[in-house]
């Protein structure tokens, strides 16, 4: 059973005496109708209440399959949308995890209306599995929801002085990033690492043996970003490299961290789509539409993140050595040199501080 449902209780009233002696005066049949009546009523409401627990049969209920770092925005924009002449009398349920995780969930027959994943690559997965279209890509945004950058959050008043990647790598100094072969997150922190050094005009080796420095310095690597930073945040590390909007939020739940967009890195680009099997596709995509709406940007701005509608107005500092995944490769090419599981770069350093890539 759903965590949003309850059980479904049936009350009905007893027989009055009067009601009593009338049947056993010889009015059985009465006794008979009324509990045919009950049945009847108690079977319409068993069947209202199991079209309220999920995405088919003319349900209102969505349900939001997400990467972990949005939860905040999302908490405050389903409200939002359920306001709106489009999402009254909409529920949600929602399932939040490491990007990986749940793209490789809804693949596997996780339901879901709406999938927001942290990378083009997890997203493309469920293309290929027929979870989403394969034009998910298309359209004025190329599927993307929000944007955000690759910053080095340090403890507050930054007492390691953590300017620039190159302080990373100096000894003795504890990096927290998660592992990239779960988390989306993690996946960008690489190729922010990687293509800073590219931008600093570092040749290819040179910026891979940068990535075997740095996660030497790695001492623990989580699943998630989400559960990176409540490492970090709980005391272990010196810094840690994360989503802009995750220190953002940090310092909005009053953490004590500050953080630095160090002069290069990457520009993060995280999209959404509606589910093929979704059982509400007109509510889904009024959800999706309204978060790239100028309110629902507003909304995800407010919680750290980047508007990909360029209505909203929001003062973000620009790198001078912004870059795009675009500018080391593309996702496909980043993927196969980087990821995979058999020959990827990160399989190799993985291997060896270590840490396990999984199967």
């Amino acid at each position: 059973m759903s965590p949003d449902l309850h059980p479904l209780r049936i009350i009905v009233p007893p027989l009055s005496s009067k009601q009593i002696e009338k049947v056993d005066g010889g009015a059985g049949m009465r006794r008979r109708t009324r509990l045919g009546l009950v049945l009847v009523v108690a079977l319409a409401l068993l069947t209202a209440g199991c079209g309220a627990s999920g995405g088919g049969g003319g349900s209102r209920r969505l349900t939001l399959v997400a990467y972990s770092t949005p939860r905040e925005a999302y908490e405050a924009l389903i409200p939002a949308f359920q306001k709106t002449e489009a999402g009254k009398g909409i529920t949600f349920s929602k399932s939040y995890g490491a990007s990986g995780d749940q793209s490789r969930a809804v693949a596997n027959g996780l339901a879901a209306d709406v999938v927001a994943l942290s990378l083009a690559p997890d997203m493309d997965k469920l293309a290929d599995a027929g979870m989403v279209a394969r034009d998910w890509d298309a359209g004025q945004h190329k599927g993307m929801v929000t944007d955000s950058v690759v910053v080095l959050v340090t403890r507050k008043g930054n007492p390691k002085q953590i300017r620039s990647w190159d302080d990373l790598v100096r000894p003795g100094v504890e990096v927290i990033t998660p592992n990239p072969f779960t988390s989306g997150g993690a996946r960008w922190n690489v190729m922010a690492a990687y293509g800073a050094q590219i931008e600093q005009g570092r040749t290819q080796q040179q910026a891979v043996d940068y990535l075997q420095r740095l996660f030497q310095n790695v001492p623990v690597q989580d699943k998630s970003a989400r559960e990176a930073i409540q490492t970090f945040v709980g005391g272990k590390g010196d810094v840690m490299i994360a989503y802009e909007n995750e220190a953002i939020n940090a310092q909005q739940k009053h953490q004590a961290i500050d953080y630095v967009v160090p002069d290069q890195t990457i520009l993060i680009e995280n999209p959404i789509a509606v589910a093929t099997k979704s059982g509400n596709p007109e509510a889904a995509k009024a959800f999706v539409d309204f978060v790239r709406s100028p309110v629902g940007q507003e909304i995800f701005a407010q919680k750290g993140y980047r508007p990909v509608n360029q209505q909203v107005a929001a003062d973000f500092p620009k790198p001078p050595g912004l870059f795009t995944i675009q500018d080391v490769g593309g996702w496909d090419e980043v993927t196969k040199r980087f990821f995979d599981k058999k020959a990827g770069i990160l399989v190799d350093i993985e291997r060896k501080v270590g840490v396990s890539v999984g199967s």
